[in-house]
């Protein structure tokens, strides 16, 4: 099976190239530097060279705060090189599985969010990741998934950087009043291709079993890891930023269950497997 993997230099796209691989299916991977999404002649004759059976669309603008002050740009990347990218694949007949964000919903409520759920962006980035989900959902052969809270051990994330601040300070201060679910880019990436080979046409939740918040999530790190660093919870009035970010992040996955795929598993057991790799490096 013939893949094509956007964004495949970042902790998903990376993950997601090594389970195409790990499959023994073909993979060609394209990040920013090998052509723009923006531009839809280069997207268009970059999947054309490739001739994909499926393409796995995780390249996207994810700089929340930047994007505030970036909307256009952001836009570009995320709904106009989404749906240039829709456009090619149901010209073709080709499965497009699109990667979109708990941002998506304005963090109202406190029950996990149903894939059918009614978005309603709190941010610019939330708005143009839905506008992307809508360009995808254009060509019949698509799908869209999901995540929250990423993590891998390939690139930057809050993983990496509680690491970092747990081995310099006796303390660190985190949000606590915000919830949803990490999820592990392996275990993502492995869903992923479990769906292209075996597509259902829908909308799917797809995040780390439980939940927590992003404090929990620290101080899950820190014990773990064997960090005697303490947290120290705040309210997100105290950490202002530049984009707002919903309260409540749980994803459901029963629309996932329903179509037959199996969800992620917890993520405190995910945590684990992504340290003991860190540890091995």
């Amino acid at each position: 099976m013939r893949i094509f993997v956007t964004g495949a230099q970042g902790q998903l796209g990376y993950d997601v190239m090594a389970e195409v691989r790990h499959r023994g299916w073909e993979a060609t991977g394209a990040d920013i530097g090998d052509f723009d999404l923006t531009d839809r002649a280069a997207t268009l004759a970059a999947l054309e060279r490739t001739q994909p059976e499926a393409v796995l669309h995780c390249a996207a603008y994810t700089a929340v705060d930047r994007a505030e002050a970036e909307p256009e740009r952001a836009r570009a990347v995320n709904e106009d090189g989404t749906r240039h990218i829709a456009q090619y694949c149901a010209a073709r007949g080709i499965w497009l599985i699109y990667i979109s964000t708990d941002y998506v919903f304005d963090g109202s409520g406190a029950r996990p969010w149903e894939a059918d759920d009614s978005p309603a962006p709190m941010n610019v980035y939330g708005a143009t990741k839905l506008a992307g989900e809508r360009a995808a959902a254009l060509c019949e052969t698509s799908m869209v998934v999901r995540t929250s809270w990423v993590f891998g051990n390939h690139g930057n994330n809050f993983v990496k950087t509680m690491l970092r601040l747990g081995r310099e300070r006796d303390a660190v201060r985190v949000v606590d009043d915000q919830t949803g679910a990490p999820t592990y880019t392996a275990d993502l990436a492995r869903l992923l291709c479990c769906m292209a080979a075996r597509p259902v046409r829908g909308v799917y939740h797809a995040a780390g079993g439980g939940e927590c918040t992003w404090a929990g999530f620290a101080a899950k790190i820190f014990a773990l890891a064997g960090l005697p660093c303490r947290v120290e919870p705040i309210p997100s009035s105290q950490y202002p930023q530049a984009a707002r970010r919903p309260l409540n992040s749980r994803l459901s996955p029963r629309a996932l269950i329903e179509a037959g795929y199996a969800p992620l598993r917890p993520w405190e057991d995910a945590l684990a497997e992504m340290l003991a790799k860190e540890t091995a490096v």
